[in-house]
């Protein structure tokens, strides 16, 4: 979360650096800034901002500036990276990780994962979010101005079934009310899925669970 990552951010400038945090809902930033001033980190700042508005970041330019999940849920995706990019100073970075969750999947494959993908993949869709946008991230890195990323690192994490089901579960099922809305899935379909998953988790505890790829990209900006 905001939190973790704005810590981490924080040990590393020390006392005498500055972390601002941005994030669309407030209550976020107000626990966020909480835990952290309680942890001793008090140069960290944050704000409520809309990161979409056609408004400069405040407090710009820093050395890094560091996003994680938050292209993937827009539709502006290369506007917001061309102000992100805007921010960082010179000789400074720009980093970002976006998932890819076309690599969601069983090894063996378990019959229900088809359905899950078109179900999530369906819904973040109509939404306006595209699943893809990790792997995206060098393209867009050269449609926002910012010119092809120095590099790029792909991550994954596989666990069991039995505890990797409940990423699945609570993700299909936040995005059901979407699906059915849209006549992407049915009640009956979506309950059979879920029953699927559990009578798999039961059966195959052990079986290896690949969650979404997560990818990052950078670039110094000279």
């Amino acid at each position: 979360g905001p939190g973790e990552t704005m810590r981490a951010m924080a040990e590393r400038v020390g006392p005498a650096g500055r972390v601002l945090g941005l994030d669309a809902d407030p209550e976020i930033g107000a626990m966020t800034l909480t835990m952290l001033h309680d942890a001793g980190h008090r140069q960290c700042t944050f704000e409520a901002r809309d990161i979409t508005a056609a408004e400069p970041i405040p407090g710009a330019p820093f050395d890094l500036v560091y996003s994680r999940l938050l292209l993937f849920h827009l539709t502006e995706r290369a506007d917001v990276l061309t102000r992100l990019w805007d921010a960082v100073a010179p000789g400074g970075h720009l980093l970002i990780q976006e998932y890819d969750l076309r690599g969601i999947n069983t090894a063996p494959e378990l019959s229900w994962v088809h359905d899950v993908m078109r179900v999530i993949n369906g819904a973040f869709g109509v939404a306006g979010a595209d699943v893809t946008t990790g792997a995206r991230l060098p393209e867009l890195f050269v449609q926002a101005g910012v010119g092809a990323p120095d590099g790029t690192d792909v991550a994954g994490r596989i666990e069991p079934l039995a505890t990797g089901r409940i990423l699945i579960e609570t993700v299909f099922r936040s995005l059901l009310p979407t699906a059915l809305a849209h006549g992407i899935t049915t009640e009956a379909g979506a309950e059979a899925t879920l029953s699927s998953i559990d009578r798999d988790a039961t059966r195959f505890p052990d079986r290896p669970l690949l969650w979404p790829l997560m990818i990052g990209a950078w670039k110094r900006k000279e």
